[in-house]
């Protein structure tokens, strides 16, 4: 009998132990889905900010050029000496025949710099894809501004550098210290991300380019970046 019992109480003790499991996954599932949203959202607020500054009338004049958008609303970037930044974005991607855009597929950019950099910068990141080259890069697992494709500031006062970019990087700068060089940074897929925010196994290409993946929680993100071209 006592060695029923003890079976009867393992058995018990197993299941609470999985019940904890399945409860301790779901919270951090939850967790994780804040994040995200917050950083959809965050990126909706950026891209509104975007369009209502100055850059935005080259913006408009060129929409039929950009391909893609990645937007990263906050870039942190300190140190002293050494330094490095880092961030995570949303890319949305852009129809050229409908002009609709994407749901957001998800990003990380990081790099390390060397120079005497004192204190914190944070910055608001908006990357335009101006060649198919350059949205070609994002649909990889990893690749780097500069290196793999070329990088230039937007088009205001930079000269034929910007004419003939893959990517066009504009930054709103906040912090102890002005001005941004994306050269050698690093940009890669947050696939986790990806599957976690749209319930299910997908990829980039899924996402920006065969939209075969949709959460409504992203509209007011993709109706800010819609305005680029308004």
């Amino acid at each position: 009998m006592s060695e029923v019992i003890n079976r009867r109480a393992a058995l018990a003790g197993l299941a609470s132990g999985m019940a904890g499991l399945a409860l301790g996954g779901a919270a951090a599932h939850a967790a994780d889905m804040q994040k995200i949203q917050r950083l959809v959202d965050a990126a909706a607020l950026a891209a509104e900010r975007f369009v209502g500054g100055v850059d935005i009338v080259w913006v408009k004049q060129n929409i039929g050029s950009v391909k893609g958008v990645l937007i990263l609303p906050s870039l942190v970037k300190g140190g002293f000496i050494f330094g490095g930044s880092g961030g995570s974005g949303t890319l949305l991607g852009r129809d050229p025949v409908t002009s609709t855009w994407s749901y957001p597929s998800f990003h990380t950019l990081g790099s390390a710099t060397f120079g005497l950099q004192i204190g914190v910068e944070v910055s608001e990141i908006v990357l335009l894809m101006m060649s198919q080259r350059g949205m070609d890069a994002m649909l990889s697992t990893k690749f780097t501004l500069g290196g793999d494709i070329s990088v230039a500031a937007g088009p205001v006062g930079v000269g034929a550098k910007a004419a003939t970019a893959d990517v066009l990087a504009f930054s709103r700068t906040k912090g102890l210290y002005g001005g941004l060089n994306l050269e050698g940074a690093v940009i890669t897929q947050r696939n986790n991300w990806n599957d976690a925010y749209y319930g299910r196994r997908v990829s980039v290409s899924d996402i920006v380019v065969r939209r075969d993946a949709q959460n409504p929680d992203a509209e007011k993100l993709r109706h800010a970046v819609a305005a680029l071209g308004q």
